[in-house]
């Protein structure tokens, strides 16, 4: 009894950790959504509402995100994708899931795929908008930024967080049209603890998944958005190229957060994957 007894509060402690949340109908099948870089599940709200009827939904925070617990906060354990997936894994341990359908954003697609490799039966699916394997630009690999490019984002965080985020959310959302969406990435950037923004984008815009994506064992979608600066149009291509089982679907929607511009568009290609 002992031993169920430490089970059950390291599950809770995993819960509180992530502030995960779970709705929709015990038995159902489950379906995981994972935020990226600068944001947390709120910004995944709206869409995994429409599948609460169906599935068994999770929504997270990592640690240094949204209501996550900011003293978990380690730079040694997150100074990979590593430390990351680890927690995916905890999360989906922590709620008894199997077979889950990860719906991931942006860094949160190489995070989901890392999980996946490391551990298989958690995961059915992944479906994955506007993942990137790498940032960086490098011999024969056009990623979008120099190295210089991140390095001065890492600078202006530091230098005056408001400002940056004022700076890059028009320029990562692309639609003018939704100002609504550019001031909720903007508010959601300003927010992320600096010395978390600091560390977290210096380990996304310096990852490097490439040589991992033919490990990665789960049929997998990727969600393509036209006009992104963060995920440029050909990375949909060269992941689609190098991942087994994959698809890509070229969404006709610019920007970024297209879950966010555009969460119909998104949630009826959910759907089509399922």
């Amino acid at each position: 009894m002992g031993g169920v007894a430490s089970a059950d509060a390291l599950s809770g402690d995993v819960i509180q950790r992530n502030a995960v949340v779970v709705r929709g109908p015990e038995g159902a099948p489950f379906m995981v959504f994972a935020h990226g870089y600068g944001t947390n599940q709120s910004t995944w709200a709206a869409v995994a509402e429409h599948f609460t009827a169906e599935y068994r939904v999770v929504l997270f925070d990592y640690v240094g995100s949204g209501a996550s617990d900011l003293t978990a906060y380690d730079e040694q354990r997150y100074d990979s994708y590593d430390g990351y997936a680890a927690d995916l894994v905890e999360v989906l341990d922590a709620v008894g899931a199997r077979d889950a359908i990860l719906v991931a954003h942006s860094a949160s697609g190489m995070i989901g795929a890392l999980a996946a490799i490391t551990r298989p039966e958690l995961f059915s699916r992944l479906i994955m908008v506007s993942p990137s394997p790498r940032y960086v630009n490098d011999d024969g690999y056009e990623g979008g930024f120099s190295r210089e490019d991140v390095l001065g984002l890492i600078d202006a965080i530091d230098a005056n967080q408001p400002s940056w985020a004022a700076s890059l959310a028009p320029a990562v959302t692309a639609r003018e049209d939704r100002p609504d969406v550019t001031d909720r990435v903007r508010e959601l950037f300003t927010t992320t603890p600096q010395r978390v923004a600091k560390h977290f984008a210096r380990v996304v815009f310096f990852s490097d998944m490439r040589s991992r994506l033919h490990e990665i064992p789960t049929p997998s979608v990727i969600l393509q958005s036209a006009g992104d600066i963060i995920c440029p149009p050909h990375i949909g291509e060269y992941l689609r190229d190098r991942i087994p089982q994959s698809t890509l679907v070229q969404l006709e929607s610019a920007g970024h957060f297209v879950h966010l511009t555009e969460p119909e568009l998104v949630m009826g290609h959910i759907r089509a994957a399922l």
